[in-house]
């Protein structure tokens, strides 16, 4: 029996106009099956080899667009950046889009990572302990401003609110479910098990297995019901029956996952829609409920058509 998995794209803001990003969101909304459409929350094109004067679009004002110009998929962004804004201005922003969208938002956060887009504005960029301290002070705030039925206090050592007014109220109840990206297995995923509803990390299914596993430990610490938190990944999916394509592009993702060429092409969803569809078994049977497909624009829209019809489809 087939398992169910719901997928997702999370569409780069960079690289592309601002009507192939509409365009792609549409299509996506209208002619797909896919659950979930994602923006990123960079200011610069991230990673290694990317060109940074490039366009690259603000990802929350994004959000906030194409929410107005879709109707069917959940939509978030994959990940906010805990440094780059005031944790309760964040909630707020959520809130909003949460109203423009009619309550399909799903909140992500992470502890950031790319130092150079700092450098550049002028934001600090802490050190990870911190970064990971701000980390889940934020998501505590961010859920009490959600669910306080009332004004908020609150006092943390790097956040903190007086009286604050938090209305109106996000249109999903109690809130949007809260995503904690990230698999530091100490920190992150111990701040996702006291607050957050869903978890997304990268890695293959065996990588995600442990993944899981130090999740579930750190539910019982805490005294919570793992089976309450999402679990979803981040992966690059590529469906081709071209093997040179194969070849080049697991072998190059697996080389940032520490896989030989090899390795790479079995335990990747990358290959034709047989062995695509057999790594997302793989995933459903290590506790995935979720796929979040990485996508570089510009798009061809048959390329996602055929990975709508030849994979998504299998597991809706």
């Amino acid at each position: 029996m087939t398992a169910k998995m719901r997928f997702g794209i999370q569409t780069s803001l960079n690289n592309v106009e601002w009507r192939e990003i509409e365009d792609m969101w549409k299509f996506l909304d209208r002619d797909t099956q896919f659950h979930s459409a994602w923006t990123f929350d960079h200011f610069v094109p991230p990673g290694p080899g990317q060109d940074a004067n490039a366009n690259c679009f603000e990802g929350w004002t994004a959000l906030a667009a194409l929410a107005g110009m879709t109707s069917r998929v959940r939509l978030g962004c994959l990940v906010t950046g805990v440094t780059y804004r005031h944790p309760s201005v964040l909630a707020k922003m959520a809130a909003t889009v949460d109203h423009i969208s009619d309550g399909r938002l799903s909140f992500g956060i992470g502890a950031a990572w790319h130092e150079p887009e700092h450098r550049m504005y002028g934001i600090d960029f802490p050190p990870i302990k911190e970064r990971e301290d701000r980390l889940e002070e934020a998501v505590q705030l961010t859920r009490l401003l959600f669910d306080a039925e009332g004004r908020v206090d609150f006092e943390g050592k790097y956040y903190s609110l007086h009286d604050a007014v938090f209305v109106p109220k996000c249109v999903q109840k109690p809130h949007p479910p809260i995503m904690v990206a990230g698999g530091g297995e100490k920190r992150t995923l111990r701040t996702l098990a006291r607050y957050g509803d869903v978890m997304n990390v990268f890695g293959t299914p065996a990588v995600v297995r442990q993944k899981i596993a130090a999740l579930e430990a750190h539910c019982q610490a805490v005294g919570r019901d793992p089976s309450e938190i999402q679990r979803t990944v981040s992966a690059s999916v590529v469906v081709s029956d071209n093997q040179g394509l194969i070849d080049r592009l697991a072998g190059m993702f697996g080389a940032g996952m520490g896989l030989n060429p090899e390795e790479a092409k079995k335990v990747l969803p990358i290959g034709n829609a047989a062995h695509v569809r057999s790594v997302v078994e793989e995933y459903a049977a290590a506790g995935v409920s979720g796929i979040i497909m990485m996508s570089q624009g510009p798009w061809k829209r048959e390329v996602y058509q055929r990975i709508n019809d030849e994979v998504v489809a299998a597991f809706t």
